[in-house]
């Protein structure tokens, strides 16, 4: 009888030499005569482990790593194939290790477990489940079960997703839309794109779930040119899913139709914006529009469309499978379910870390990160992208709430976390975000346009080492000024969110903006 042995098939493992490490198994097991089956699997988020191999045994999967391509003689050697623990890299049993045992895998549940591709591993695990259900629901039903189970968009603006399903179900149009914004751009995130990569039929199941719910026959998942692996994933269990009747014209022969297709964003940041993303989708340059009208009334060519991101639709199929009580169970106030936490920067541990609202940051910064990577006591964390605010220890209690964040001038995100230990320059990290908006800008608006210019300069005199302190005191007060325009006057979060990283270093960690020794400043 073969042994099953996985490696996964993710970005972060190729980019570590996982296929190397494949081939290297698949060698050696045949010049040792041995009889493996070779799955490749999706990541189970363990990123610090990568590539993370597992052999399937009687007890459960055994895990090894991080493997290198030249460790895997001595790994056959160690009688690894049988899930023995005596190489060092032997982890054990892989659903015990502390990192993973410890989370609420939800959303995340089948991911690292199955083969992306296989649609046998997906249905075995719970897939189209929720598909099934949605079928024998009325339209109106089906959005009231994503409503009462208090799923909220994960893309950042945590706006409740049965309502805007509702509005688009109750919006008169000749065509409605779904769309996935997919255009994962922020720093420090890779959710989406582990669920693209290593779960694809779920956010499918998610979609097309949503079109049966709003009335839509068509959507379109828009996903950045940078993840290549992420399109290639999606094409091919597109075609699958359509193929197994899933999709298409008569979806499990209920007659209705989903039709699903990928699109491929240039990268440009501001097409993370629903509007910008909506115009590139249309062929045109990524602007942001003027609201209203919503995109739940005027969307895709002028139609109704729900735009959600990945990690909405992803937990979409389990409502519907489970109910929504049960996904209604995790989390806490008004922050239902569980939130993907991308913890990445200056941390030992980095990874995707699936929890129930509520957690801490220093519960994910000391138990799952195991603190910075450096040894050195860690300064700031940045929460929410590139736009999100800096905390400094003093608000890493602060549980992981949409509210809870909101009270400490805060935003959760779309749930990444960038640590930065104590040698981290604050007030140069604040330049940067103005310098990032003036670069990434679509230019519509003046607040935006020319206040993130604007901002970059009056830093820049701000970290002058040898400007008086009188003058430097005047273009703090311009600096926070300029901030209050850019939040209350920009069109978009991409000028009304610099303000965050930028107000709050200089708000939390006033010494980096005033040392007399500081350095001029210059590119980062």
């Amino acid at each position: 009888m073969s042994v099953r042995i996985y490696v996964p098939c993710d970005s972060a493992a190729l980019a570590v030499g996982a296929d190397a490490v494949a081939a290297a198994i698949v060698r050696e097991a045949a010049r040792r005569g041995l009889d493996i089956d070779l799955v490749r699997n999706g990541t189970r988020g363990l990123l610090w482990l990568e590539p993370l191999v597992e052999v399937a045994t009687p007890a459960g999967r055994a895990g090894f790593g991080p493997v290198d391509a030249a460790d895997v003689g001595a790994l056959f050697d160690a009688g690894f194939i049988d899930g023995a623990n005596t190489h060092p890299l032997a982890l054990g049993p892989v659903e015990r290790i502390p990192y993973l045992a410890r989370q609420q895998r939800v959303t995340f549940a089948r991911i690292g477990i199955t083969d992306p591709l296989s649609l046998d591993d997906y249905r075995a695990h719970g897939g189209f489940a929720g598909l099934e259900n949605a079928l024998a629901l009325p339209a109106a039903d089906i959005v009231a079960a994503v409503t009462a189970s208090g799923l909220r968009g994960r893309g950042g603006a945590a706006f409740p997703t049965g309502v805007k399903w509702n509005t688009v179900l109750q919006a008169p149009g000749a065509d409605k839309y779904v769309v996935c914004n997919a255009d994962e751009g922020d720093s420090g995130t890779f959710a989406d794109r582990i669920v693209m990569e290593s779960d694809p039929y779920m956010l499918i199941e998610g979609m097309a779930i949503a079109a049966l719910a709003v009335g839509a026959a068509r959507g379109y998942l828009y996903v950045r040119s940078e993840y290549p692996h992420a399109i290639a994933q999606l094409q091919a269990a597109i075609g699958q899913a359509r193929a197994a009747g899933y999709l298409g014209a008569d979806v499990l022969g209920s007659g209705r139709t989903v039709e699903l297709e990928v699109r491929k964003g240039a990268g440009a940041y501001i097409c993370g914006e629903e509007t910008a993303l909506l115009e590139s989708l249309e062929g045109k340059r990524g602007i942001v529009r003027s609201k209203p009208p919503l995109p739940a009334l005027a969307g895709l060519f002028g139609q109704p469309t729900a735009i959600n991101n990945v990690l909405s639709f992803a937990a979409v199929p389990l409502i519907l499978a489970k109910g929504a009580g049960y996904y209604r169970d995790y989390g806490m106030g008004r922050s239902r379910g569980t939130l993907p936490v991308q913890l990445a920067g200056n941390v030992r541990r980095g990874g995707l870390i699936e929890l129930a609202f509520g957690a801490t940051l220093r519960e994910i910064l000391y138990d799952y990160g195991g603190g910075s990577a450096s040894g050195r006591p860690i300064k700031a964390v940045q929460v929410g992208g590139p736009l999100g605010a800096y905390l400094p220890e003093s608000q890493w209690d602060t549980p992981l709430d949409y509210e809870a964040f909101a009270d400490r001038w805060a935003v959760l995100g779309h749930g990444g976390i960038v640590v930065h230990d104590d040698t981290a320059d604050m007030g140069r990290l604040a330049r940067h975000a103005m310098a990032f908006c003036a670069a990434e800008s679509c230019g519509k608006c003046t607040p935006c346009r020319i206040g993130a210019t604007r901002g970059v300069e009056t830093i820049d005199k701000i970290l002058d080492p040898d400007a008086p302190a009188p003058q430097r005191e005047r273009q703090v007060t311009l600096l926070r000024d300029l901030c209050d325009t850019m939040l209350y006057g920009s069109l978009c979060a991409m000028g009304g969110m610099t303000p965050y990283p930028v107000l709050s270093a200089l708000n939390h960690f006033p010494q980096d903006f005033s040392q007399a020794d500081m350095p001029r400043p210059g590119r980062l």
